[in-house]
């Protein structure tokens, strides 16, 4: 098949995908009484409601007057004994999201994603040249390498849960279980797209060619092995969103929070072990399945 063909038809399959992602866009839109979307749900206002979460959605409810009831996450809180149940039903409004773009709805910030995403592909060959004939962020990659951040990963959800059980602190408590929630909410996704992709991680690529790196990699039934979409940057993200929305009040706590997290997320482009479209698809994945769909209600 052409390589033109292969990257038309994976974009059509990624559109699933990337479609989920449409809600980093919808703070565009204008809310039902003519208020801006964009000043009420901006993830640094900490002024958040969660009449505004339901307005501005990408995962709306089919009856708007019935909202509250037909959320997924009514009940706001997360046990051991719930979190499977709650992820099922997470996952049901995520692969559902498509049947709203078939009736017309979030096309425009759909489009915008699914459109960024093919010029990153475009231009994935001429920037990891670049990259690779370069050594200027090899510390930085050094102390963000992959097992560093896998770590700082999990400890970060598992001491919030750890202080908040001694200092009797059930908010914390209930963040770090959304955490952990947000993390295997936007990793599911994430699976299938590694699952259907292939893609050749950059160092992996045969004689440095980066033109041509979809649907040809071995990949594990986890998908390990492929590159498109980047598991670090959405499980950063997805992290990064939960700790953001919670703690908004403090005004620190957003810009730390996606600070890190887009270190992360960028320390995967110079050891050549993702392409930036993989890093940019997965971030997206991360905050919007997080902030829309596990957030909802909140």
């Amino acid at each position: 098949m052409p390589g033109l063909h292969r990257y038309q038809l994976f974009l059509s399959a990624a559109l699933l995908s990337c479609s989920l992602a449409s809600g980093s866009l919808l703070a565009a839109q204008e809310l039902p009484n003519g208020e801006s979307a964009q000043a009420t749900l901006s993830p640094l206002a900490g002024n958040i409601s969660p009449e505004s979460d339901a307005a501005a959605s990408p995962f709306p409810s089919q009856d708007a007057t019935s909202a509250a009831t037909a959320a997924p996450n009514t009940d706001n809180s997360v046990t051991w004994k719930n979190l499977p149940r709650r992820v099922l039903e997470d996952q049901k409004e995520v692969w559902l999201f498509p049947m709203q773009i078939a009736r017309g709805r979030h096309l425009l910030p759909t489009f915008a994603v699914v459109g960024t995403t093919g010029v990153l592909m475009a231009t994935d060959p001429h920037d990891m040249q670049v990259f690779a004939q370069t050594d200027k962020f090899d510390e930085f990659s050094e102390v963000l390498s992959g097992t560093n951040t896998e770590i700082a990963t999990a400890l970060i959800p598992a001491g919030f849960y750890v202080v908040g059980m001694l200092d009797h602190d059930s908010y914390a408590q209930q963040t770090a279980m959304l955490s952990g929630e947000a993390y295997l909410d936007s990793a599911i996704p994430e699976v299938v797209l590694k699952l259907a992709s292939r893609r050749y991680r950059p160092l992996a690529a045969p004689n440095g060619n980066f033109s041509d790196t979809f649907f040809k990699s071995h990949v594990s039934v986890f998908g390990k092995g492929s590159s498109f979409p980047s598991g670090h940057a959405a499980g950063a993200f997805s992290i990064a969103t939960v700790f953001a929305h919670r703690y908004a009040k403090h005004r620190w706590v957003p810009w730390v929070a996606y600070a890190l997290a887009g270190a992360i997320s960028f320390s995967r482009v110079p050891n050549l072990a993702h392409f930036p479209s993989d890093v940019f698809v997965g971030a997206v994945l991360g905050y919007t399945i997080t902030r829309y769909d596990v957030l909802r209600g909140q």
